[in-house]
């Protein structure tokens, strides 16, 4: 058996629901042994900024820093339109406006606090786990809250308050889907090792969308949320055509998304993003 690829994913639906079929043997691993690892995404990207994992899912901002080492893989990608994270408040009619202000955010390599960081840079900004961040928007510990995955279908619940959809208002600014994140992999890695991972991937991401049901017991394994309704709103709008494959618009967006970056937050035009088969 060939040396582990250390393989990490996150603990949301629609990772685990992708990777279902090489977290459970459900296809053929065409002789690679993977050592997997379930993470929260700001786990993720600091693995992968620390140089922890071969393969792995992390936020298309934290793929800007290492997109000398690394390269996205066209399989397994969060892109598409109205799936971004959602500015929240607990209090009606809030607005940022203050560094007086507090507001969570997910991690300071997430996409969802870039996004933040773009259109509302005007608040005192600490980083939490996400499952953390809207406990704390209901216990009035914050002002504001950045709040990604399952969280987008439940907020309401919770008593919180809409400040801005921020993907949807990239969607308005860039008429591109919102990137994010991806599936990376270690340029160092042999060319046709990462050109089998990919094709898994995508064979994976296939098996689940074929065999629904059969990925609830792996979702509910490591989710947040466990009702089934929600699990599968989130898998629907997170696991797409771009995420089979991102193919031209997917690479149009990522090439956008370097441009902002670059324009607006300073980051290095030395470091772009590249997607394997397109270097």
């Amino acid at each position: 058996m060939s040396e582990p690829i250390r393989l990490a994913i996150s603990t949301c639906p629609n990772d685990t629901f992708a990777f279902h079929a090489i977290l459970k043997d459900r296809i053929d691993l065409r002789g690679l042994n993977f050592e997997i690892r379930l993470l929260d995404i700001s786990e993720l990207n600091d693995g992968l900024l620390s140089g922890e994992f071969d393969v792995a899912k992390c936020s298309f901002h934290a793929a800007l820093k290492i997109a000398n080492e690394y390269v996205v893989l066209p399989s397994g990608s969060a892109l598409g339109f109205g799936n971004g994270p959602l500015l929240l408040a607990g209090c009606k009619d809030a607005v940022p406006a203050s560094k007086e202000q507090l507001t969570l955010c997910p991690g300071p390599n997430t996409t969802a606090t870039l996004l933040f960081r773009l259109f509302h840079n005007c608040t005192r900004v600490e980083h939490q786990v996400f499952s953390e961040i809207m406990p704390a928007l209901e216990s009035g510990n914050a002002d504001f809250g950045v709040c990604i995955h399952e969280g987008r279908f439940t907020y309401q619940n919770s008593g919180l308050y809409l400040v801005e959809d921020l993907g949807k208002r990239w969607e308005q600014e860039t008429q591109c889907p919102l990137p994010l994140g991806g599936i990376v992999a270690r340029k160092n890695l042999p060319p046709d090792q990462i050109a089998v991972v990919q094709s898994l991937i995508h064979e994976s991401i296939r098996y689940a969308m074929a065999n629904r049901e059969e990925t609830i017991p792996t979702m509910r394994e490591y989710a947040q949320e466990f009702d089934d309704a929600v699990l599968f709103k989130h898998v629907d709008l997170y696991v797409n055509q771009w995420t089979q494959d991102l193919g031209e618009v997917g690479a149009q967006t990522i090439r956008r998304f370097n441009e902002l970056a670059i324009e607006r937050l300073g980051m290095d035009s030395a470091y772009l993003l590249q997607i394997f088969g397109n270097c």
